[in-house]
């Protein structure tokens, strides 16, 4: 194997082994954040946590991984190699900046291919106020029916109906409704959930912990699945605050993108996870952005999850049919060539010394 294959891997389980291996390898140990159920093996599943640097550093970066469970194919490659690289780990430590590795946000998605959680949760629509009416979105409930048809693959009757809607109203129109998240439907794409998912309480708990004693916060939250291939789009993640954006501007550059002005390709978004950095770690300054590699054109990316939700309400498919929707979910959110591994890694370790170099300045 090439020195960039080495961190990424074929399944969960081996992923994890290489990550506690890692940790292992740089003298850190692991904090298992156990999830109730099994992988797709029979592996155990843990949102797994390491803490490199001092306890009460009052500057902390969080690195995380599988938000969207399939997406830590992607992301775990990254921490594996951050944490294999003592050059990175020895300048983090000489501008006094804690590094958290979060393992698997989304470890059930992870193992299983899939986006979503057990529960068919999208983690990163799921941190509500679940005490007050949750968010609409008339969009979404225009188009549910087209999503989810009655045979897989589509057919010509829902390829012309898609496609019409397409024609009438833009494929951007198509991405925000049905990406915004959703409430009403729980066997539907990006539902948000009803309560706050497994993934939701554990990340909380893992920010109290690690995240309360720091005075600044900066966040690097990995995903794949939008833009062009391999390019990492830098997504400002926080609230819609201006001296934020203007602190990530001033780290991470001009480029960086938000979806509060239009400029990102991800659509407005609700129930957002980095949103817990407010009310978790109160005391801390917090920035932070969503690293948001490009795989596939976004239709392409858009019907393998139509594939994946379908294959989960139709667990009669026939098994050809099965590992196709599989390997398309793969395929849509993880490009296995070293040409996209290294753009990969070399975009992510870019960003988090910009990262450091900005918590100390």
């Amino acid at each position: 194997m090439t020195d960039i294959q080495t961190g990424f891997s074929k399944s969960y389980a081996e992923a994890r082994q290489k990550f506690l291996n890692a940790a292992k390898s740089a003298g850190l140990s692991v904090d298992a954040n156990i999830h109730p159920l099994k992988g797709r093996d029979g592996e155990e599943l843990a949102m797994d946590v390491v803490l490199d640097g001092a306890p009460d550093a009052q500057q902390l970066l969080i690195i995380s991984s599988a938000c969207h469970g399939v997406e830590g194919y992607c992301g775990s490659g990254v921490q594996i190699h951050a944490l294999q690289n003592t050059a990175w780990r020895d300048a983090a430590k000489a501008k006094g900046v804690a590094v958290l590795y979060i393992h698997a946000l989304n470890p059930h998605g992870f193992s299983h291919v899939r986006r979503v959680t057990h529960e068919n949760v999208d983690i990163n629509r799921n941190f509500q106020d679940f005490t007050k009416p949750l968010p609409e979105n008339a969009p979404y409930k225009e188009v549910q029916p087209l999503l989810l048809p009655e045979v897989w693959p589509p057919d010509n009757a829902n390829l012309t109906a898609v496609q019409k809607y397409i024609a009438e109203r833009g494929m951007d129109a198509l991405q925000a409704a049905v990406s915004k998240g959703q409430h009403d439907f729980p066997e539907g794409l990006f539902f948000g959930g009803k309560a706050p998912t497994w993934s939701n309480l554990t990340v909380r708990q893992v920010l109290q912990k690690y995240g309360q004693k720091c005075q600044k916060l900066a966040w690097i939250d990995l995903h794949t699945g939008l833009g062009p291939n391999g390019l990492g789009e830098r997504i400002f993640a926080c609230a819609d605050d201006a001296a934020a954006y203007s602190r990530a501007k001033a780290w991470w550059g001009q480029g960086i993108t938000s979806i509060y002005d239009g400029s990102s390709t991800s659509a407005f978004l609700t129930g957002l996870m980095w949103m817990a950095a407010y009310q978790e770690c109160p005391q801390a300054e917090y920035t932070g952005i969503a690293m948001e590699y490009g795989t596939q054109p976004q239709l392409q990316v858009m019907n393998a999850l139509r594939g994946d939700h379908w294959l989960h309400l139709h667990p009669e498919a026939p098994e050809p049919l099965r590992q196709k929707i599989k390997q398309d979910l793969m395929d849509a959110f993880y490009t296995d060539t070293d040409t996209w591994r290294t753009q990969i890694v070399d975009q992510a370790m870019d960003a988090m010394h910009q990262a450091v170099n900005g918590l100390s300045a």
